[in-house]
């Protein structure tokens, strides 16, 4: 049953309009409306009541729709696209304005989405971030593809969570009033696939859910003359201005074309507090005393080219990124010296 489901969902995201209100009106729901909402009323009604009158129909017009496409000359009919394929398809850019945007629940693909090829370039990747838990992977990272000379480009996307998604956000607990623990994020970064890549904002950024525009952390203002302001650039949360239910959601990235190359990526995550943070700290990261008794050996030992023997080692005890005692000592893995800073404050 589950194999005829997910063929079903297939099928019905290669319909056409026409195919869609044919559909809709054999079982006597609406047949108005665009293409992507359409397309989601079609996933909802396969999901929860695919009886087999509905799958013989579904079945019958996508090959009464494929029969005629073989039939002519020209490029072949496009298979329905396998869920489990999607991760490995090759990176496709985010296309101009359009209407025929295929839906897909808790995943997106674009209006220029294409079958996997033999040949897979390199994907771009992005560096693992410890404020979060990633918990699915809406859309991969997509390059921004300027679609005219203009230096003011948009790129749009549509796409629907599932049920389990909107439930899993509903239900996770507030970090402060109206930001919720599970959020839905968007990352942009260089489209460089030789490293995984820090989060990177193109010049002109606005971000655009629905029909309101998302806040983008600003630049910070430098005091030394001649050097520019720098800019935060980390994951924006679109949480709070998307629907969460059935319903499609809208993205729009209007972006700067200068030259350099981005690519886009949306994420189900679940943010950590410095709490959070500081008890996994606690768990994994404490080291024995002998491996700190060893480093103190290791700088008292005595350096046959040197004529000055170390006798001591000093450390403040006083935290240097707030001048106050430490409570939780910690030092980088990678650090050889021994003076730590406060974990607490640190996080």
């Amino acid at each position: 049953m589950a194999a005829e489901l997910v063929e079903a969902k297939n099928m019905v995201m290669s319909f056409r309009v026409s195919d869609l209100q044919m559909l809709l009106g054999f079982v006597g729901r609406s047949k108005s409306g665009l293409k992507h909402e359409l397309v989601t009323r079609a996933l909802q009604l396969v999901q929860f009541d695919c009886s087999p009158e509905l799958f013989k129909k579904i079945k019958e017009l996508y090959e009464t729709r494929y029969a005629k496409k073989s039939a002519e000359p020209g490029p072949q009919a496009p298979r329905p696209l396998d869920p489990l394929a999607l991760h490995s398809m090759p990176r496709t850019p985010l296309s101009g304005p359009t209407v025929d945007y295929p839906v897909l629940y808790g995943k997106y693909l674009n209006g220029l989405g294409r079958l996997p090829t033999k040949t897979l370039k390199p994907e771009v990747r992005l560096v693992k971030l410890p404020f979060f838990n990633m918990l699915d992977e809406l859309l991969k990272p997509t390059e921004l593809v300027p679609q005219s000379a203009e230096k003011l480009q948009e790129s749009p996307c549509i796409f629907a969570l599932t049920p389990r998604q909107v439930e899993m956000i509903r239900n996770s607990r507030e970090l402060q009033p109206g930001v919720k623990a599970v959020q839905v994020v968007l990352r942009i970064c260089y489209s460089d696939t030789s490293c995984p890549q820090e989060d990177q904002y193109p010049p002109n950024i606005a971000v655009k859910v629905n029909h309101s525009y998302c806040s983008v952390p600003g630049y910070y203002p430098s005091n030394k003359p001649g050097v520019e302001p720098k800019r935060p650039c980390r994951p924006i949360n679109l949480t709070h201005l998307m629907y969460l239910s059935s319903a499609t959601n809208r993205i729009t990235v209007t972006w700067g074309n200068y030259g350099k190359s981005y690519s886009v990526a949306l994420y189900l995550v679940r943010q950590l507090t410095s709490s959070d943070l500081l008890q996994r700290l606690k768990t994994i990261g404490v080291k024995h005393p002998e491996l700190c008794k060893a480093l103190v050996k290791e700088k008292l030992r005595l350096d046959p080219d040197s004529e000055i023997a170390t006798t001591g080692v000093r450390v403040s005890l006083i935290c240097p990124l707030v001048k106050m005692r430490l409570s939780v000592p910690c030092r980088a893995e990678t650090c050889a010296h021994l003076q730590c800073f406060d974990a607490v404050f640190y996080l």
